[in-house]
């Protein structure tokens, strides 16, 4: 935990994100709730267990309170339920914006498929995995943007456990098996999560062997998502955008481009002896 306890409490807030309104009023609710109770910032912060500084933030708006604050502020302010109750929106408001349309995105759909030329995909990281990424990003994050980050891409992993589960296939290039993002104890961890994932009856997960002569992913990441509602959408990201495409035309070059990505790679089952040879290697 920092000076203010910011790493355990509370999330930076992107000042684009119009989620903010919901975290503002949130604020301001925590404040009348401290000032009804006859507390001024130092002596909440006190019984809280953090500094003047983060409490100033949560209620200004410009911090994130994580759900066990404010578990914690109804209890010290007696509450009686009320401020723990603002968790619901809270929840919601979170997570940064891109990463809330695309887990929306995911909620609907009931096939998903993804192919990725540097980074495993999302949904296939482990924690620690995924942390390292941020980590390393350049300009860099701060902390607190790496754990607001990890939790969100941890939060769309539910996608697993939906019932009736969704068919989600996956081409991994090679590399990303190999390369020790975080180290070696983390790459192990993130080859049995493979593993695991593999074994899933609706996953199927495929290795395109860096020694393909024919590949048709060079042009990039694909995401095709077949949603419930009957749609297709495509979801391409980039160095610093990420893009929804609806055109169908667009759409069918794209699902037309993962299906030979697919018919390249290697077979499932030859993937996951790949996968089992990479960790025994590793």
């Amino acid at each position: 935990m920092n000076a203010d306890g910011a790493d355990e409490s509370s999330w930076e807030l992107d000042p684009e994100d119009e989620s903010g309104a919901v975290i503002a009023t949130v604020g301001r609710q925590l404040k009348m709730w401290r000032e009804a109770a006859g507390l001024d910032a130092a002596q909440f912060g006190k019984r809280m267990g953090y500094g003047p500084n983060l409490i100033y933030k949560i209620e200004r708006g410009t911090r994130i309170p994580r759900p066990e604050f404010l578990d914690k502020a109804d209890e010290v302010l007696e509450a009686g339920g009320k401020i723990a109750a603002m968790k619901v929106d809270v929840e919601k408001a979170r997570y940064p914006k891109k990463v809330r349309d695309l887990a929306k995105l995911e909620s609907e759909a009931i096939e998903l498929g993804a192919y990725g030329n540097h980074n495993l995909h999302g949904l296939l990281q482990t924690e620690d995995y995924a942390r390292a990424l941020y980590e390393i990003r350049r300009p860099a994050y701060s902390p607190d943007q790496v754990e607001r980050y990890v939790a969100a891409r941890m939060a769309r992993q539910v996608m697993f456990h939906r019932q009736p589960s969704p068919a989600l296939t996956f081409v991994l290039e090679q590399v990303t098996l190999e390369r020790p993002i975080g180290g070696r104890d983390v790459l192990r961890g993130q080859l049995e999560r493979l593993l695991d994932v593999a074994a899933m009856r609706n996953v199927e997960i495929q290795v395109m062997a860096t020694g393909s002569e024919d590949h048709a992913g060079m042009g990039g990441d694909i995401q095709v998502l077949k949603l419930r509602s009957g749609s297709t959408v495509a979801y391409c990201e980039s160095q610093v955008a990420s893009r929804l495409i609806t055109e169908a035309k667009d759409i069918q070059v794209l699902e037309l481009r993962y299906g030979i990505i697919r018919s390249q790679a290697l077979s499932p089952r030859e993937s996951r002896a790949f996968i089992e040879k990479a960790l025994g290697e590793t």
